[in-house]
């Protein structure tokens, strides 16, 4: 699962050369292609304009988008590494999925999108419909906050959030094979509200001492690896603990395994993977 060559796939709003070179620190691990790609659909901009879409301006389009590739590709040459560029007309997620496939590409990345409250009660989200469809790891970068603040070295203290599944033993791996680009492991897993009712005192202090006793084997997995980790074990609603999580030690990011199922409950309520991926303010690294 080594991350030598990143689908990096822009907009050009959220995305720009500054967001690509906060990761970097890949380079540690491997890291030595990047290939650039803008998709430009159709339908969206003539919404945006509120008229038909028009030839020229899709020329004019891609015109301004190899600009921009160019200028990035000849940075990405000088730091020695390989670099590729689409600029394609079609639907979002095909594309990502057909460029990617055509690249064999280790990692994609994208930017946050943001659904309406009617949007969320009908309408996949980008993130999960691209889980659904690929096994290629998907970081949802945010780097340039509202608020100004950058996530310039995402990879630097990341947060494992780990609920035991096969994903998020995927997710564990990807972190040991890219252990040269991080510092710290932040070890984070929470016992749902739902898990947790009806059960005694008795049995809480069972799953409490069980699920510590995994906490501590993935600790000593990563010792053995030569990384450095600290383990957390919270209770309560799944989503808002592990953000609070991530702000009470420090990551930098978060990172956890994705069943991407496209069952009427994840369509309906939405992932665990989606949810951090559309709330929270760091990067999410999403492992099918």
């Amino acid at each position: 699962m080594n991350l030598k060559k990143m689908l990096f796939v822009t907009n050009f709003e959220k995305l720009w050369f500054d967001a690509l070179e906060s990761l970097m620190d890949l380079r540690k691990s491997g890291l030595n292609h990047v290939v650039f790609l803008h998709v430009i659909e159709k339908d969206k901009i003539a919404m945006h304009r509120g008229k038909g879409y028009l030839k020229e301006e899709e020329v004019g389009l891609k015109q301004m988008a190899d600009v921009r590739f160019i200028d990035w590709a000849e940075s990405i040459f000088e730091k020695g590494m390989e670099c590729g560029a689409y600029v394609v007309v079609g639907n979002y997620i095909p594309k990502i999925l057909s460029t990617a496939e055509t690249e064999k590409a280790d990692l994609i990345v994208i930017e946050a999108h943001k659904r309406t409250k009617v949007e969320k009660l009908y309408v996949d989200s980008t993130v999960l419909e691209l889980l659904r469809r690929t096994k290629t790891p998907v970081l949802v970068h945010k780097y340039m906050l509202p608020s100004g603040k950058t996530n310039e070295k995402p990879f630097e203290v990341p947060l494992f959030a780990t609920d035991w599944s096969s994903p998020c033993e995927r997710a564990l791996e990807q972190i040991i094979d890219i252990k040269n680009s991080v510092k710290k492991v932040v070890v984070v897993h929470v016992v749902s509200e739902d898990f947790m009712k009806g059960k005694s005192k008795h049995d809480l202090q069972v799953l409490q001492k069980e699920n510590k006793k995994r906490l501590e084997d993935v600790r000593i997995t990563f010792e053995d690896e030569g990384i450095e980790s600290e383990t957390h074990l919270y209770m309560g609603e799944v989503v808002p603990q592990i953000e609070n999580a991530s702000r009470e030690h420090g990551a930098t990011m978060i990172i956890t395994g994705s069943t991407g199922k496209g069952a009427w409950r994840e369509r309906w309520l939405g992932s665990i993977s989606q949810q951090l991926a559309e709330s929270s303010e760091l990067p999410t690294l999403l492992i099918p």
